[in-house]
């Protein structure tokens, strides 16, 4: 079974990609989701990052903007994090593999935002990329309630540039030209792997 990782910076569309990938019948893991499940009431990081970062949890479940405010720019803050969500998150990317081994899956589509900071490639048989033009990018994520130029601009200085993404990506998807030619790429893509 192929592990494919699936990733891209704020704003390129990747969420409606890995969506077509699933509408293709392929497995995929989304990190987000699976972030936002452990962070919601019940979820398994509410008691480990409340008792890490005091005043995080409000009405059973982390809020994620003032757990984002102690991170961001905060290497230390961070590490700490990653170290309570990884493995949660990790468990439930391993349940996603045995239900495709199961089904007899050829592939699993891993949507990662931070592979390549990470080092996360490295665990992959092929990387896609989701993009867009920059301008485009910055429109998407500015129309998002609650967001700031200033913010984007953190979030971005935290992720590997788009056209580094783009250089070491196997494949790219242009979101750019709207949903029909993303969908006609993912096609394509999903061909080349089945024939590599």
């Amino acid at each position: 079974m192929k592990i494919i990782g699936l990733t891209g910076s704020i704003g390129m569309g990747k969420s409606t990609t890995a969506a077509m990938f699933r509408e293709a019948g392929i497995p995929v893991y989304d990190a987000d989701a699976e972030v936002h499940k452990a962070y919601d009431v019940g979820g398994a990081a509410v008691e480990p990052v409340g008792a890490a970062f005091p005043g995080v949890v409000k009405d059973g479940k982390v809020d994620r903007e003032e757990l984002r405010k102690r991170v961001l720019g905060n290497p230390e803050a961070l590490k700490v994090l990653n170290g309570i969500v990884h493995p949660i998150v990790g468990r439930a990317r391993a349940a996603v593999f045995e239900e495709a081994e199961k089904a007899g899956a050829d592939m699993v589509v891993l949507d990662v935002p931070l592979i390549f900071e990470t080092g996360g490639e490295k665990n992959m048989h092929k990387v896609i990329v989701v993009s867009a033009p920059a301008e485009m990018q910055r429109a998407r994520v500015l129309a998002r309630e609650g967001m700031t130029p200033e913010r984007l601009d953190a979030i971005l200085a935290q992720q590997t540039p788009d056209a580094e993404k783009r250089a070491r990506a196997d494949y790219v998807v242009d979101t750019g030209q709207g949903l029909d030619a993303a969908r006609a790429q993912v096609t394509k893509i999903i061909e080349d792997l089945r024939r590599t």
